[in-house]
């Protein structure tokens, strides 16, 4: 095998493929690259066994057809590494021979691994399909994975249920992630193709992933899935995970319906204030308490050690027209919300010891909820 490539394309196939590999496994060839020279084209897979990259590079100009494999993290590091506008060459004659890498002046070898021994799990079929934007797919991703668990022992929570219902009569695709102490609900109209998919829960790995691919793509993702496996296509790069197998729970009940106490505040305002509070204590779980009365919003923040602090918002960035009532969250879950939001915040509160929902104002397809902290 060999080929040549500029410096910048190489790269960019590159860290896609090297941020799926696990850097800590005991399987040597999990750690490597495959790389495919045939037909004139170059093809880049990388897996974890639970997660499967494949780039197609343009612009390779292929001189040899092969495979080999090469350790990906240290092939990313050489290439990131090499000056701008750098024309690399790879060279592998087969074998148990090094591959070897030459641009400009320099010159290094790595030393490859068995193609024979590289895993698939790209096989198998995936009877359902449809299309989102790559837009939509970010703002499901953005609106919800901050919620998901991290907690090892409930591994159904960790990652986002994706699945088709209704909502209002309308037909929609849904995504939810909880951790036990809040929740996100994201909703986007129905695809087509989509109305008979099965909820399927996405990794949390796999959703780090598919956001960054999501962030640089601007073409209509390709998603086809399986009750175990799914596979996202953005445009030259496919990406199939294995999905998690358990039940996500039947989060519908625990958002309340009768919350009647309406809180509106300006998101600047209300994210800015959460931050000065808050700063009085570096325990990130310590709850920021809000006390509502008309019209008007103070946040206090205490600690034992470093003292109290309090800030007044009414006027023109607050409407409260409810009962007064007292109630603290943990000020990182305020804010991992309002981060979401893009002007005005709706709190819907029972009572102090209650769930709250929390809506974008002018979003409501995007609802959380948000456990009380004992202040």
């Amino acid at each position: 095998m060999k080929f040549s490539v500029d410096r910048a394309v190489l790269l960019k196939a590159l860290a896609h493929v090297q941020s799926v590999v696990e850097r800590r496994n005991t399987i040597p060839i999990l750690a490597n690259v495959m790389l495919s020279a045939q037909d004139g084209a170059l093809t880049m897979t990388a897996t974890d066994m639970e997660i499967a990259i494949v780039e197609a590079v343009p612009g390779v100009t292929v001189t040899r057809a092969g495979r080999t494999t090469a350790p990906a993290a240290t092939l990313y590091e050489i290439v990131r590494k090499l000056p701008d506008g750098a024309k690399v060459e790879l060279d592998h004659p087969g074998g148990d021979a090094p591959l070897a890498l030459r641009a400009g002046r320099f010159a290094t070898s790595l030393m490859v691994l068995p193609v024979e021994d590289f895993p698939s799990m790209t096989e198998g079929k995936l009877p359902y399909g449809f299309e989102l934007p790559a837009l939509t797919l970010r703002e499901l991703v953005d609106r919800t994975k901050f919620a998901i668990s991290t907690e090892e022992t409930r591994y159904y929570l960790n990652g986002i249920y994706i699945h088709a219902t209704e909502s209002d009569g309308q037909k929609v695709m849904r995504a939810v992630a909880t951790d036990g102490h809040r929740l996100a609900r994201v909703e986007e109209p129905l695809p087509e193709g989509a109305a008979d998919m099965p909820g399927v829960i996405i990794p949390r790995k796999t959703v780090n992933e598919i956001r960054k691919l999501a962030e640089e793509s601007h073409d209509p993702v390709e998603i086809k899935l399986s009750d175990t496996k799914i596979r996202f296509t953005f445009g030259s790069v496919q990406l199939t995970s294995k999905l998690i197998d358990g039940t996500f729970p039947e989060y519908d009940r625990v958002i309340p319906r009768g919350n009647d106490k309406i809180l509106t505040v300006d998101k600047k305002a209300f994210a800015e204030a959460v931050a000065r509070v808050a700063a009085i204590s570096s325990e990130r779980s310590r709850p920021v308490k809000l006390s509502l009365k008309p019209d008007s919003l103070t946040l206090t923040a205490s600690s034992p050690d470093q003292g109290q602090a309090e800030e007044e918002l009414d006027g023109d960035n607050v409407s409260y027209n409810g009962t007064g009532i007292e109630i603290g969250f943990q000020a990182r879950y305020l804010s991992d919300i309002t981060d979401q939001i893009a002007e005005k915040v709706e709190f819907r509160f029972a009572d102090g010891s209650a769930p709250t929902v929390v809506v974008d104002a002018a979003k409501p397809e995007a609802l959380y909820v948000l456990m009380p902290m004992r202040v």
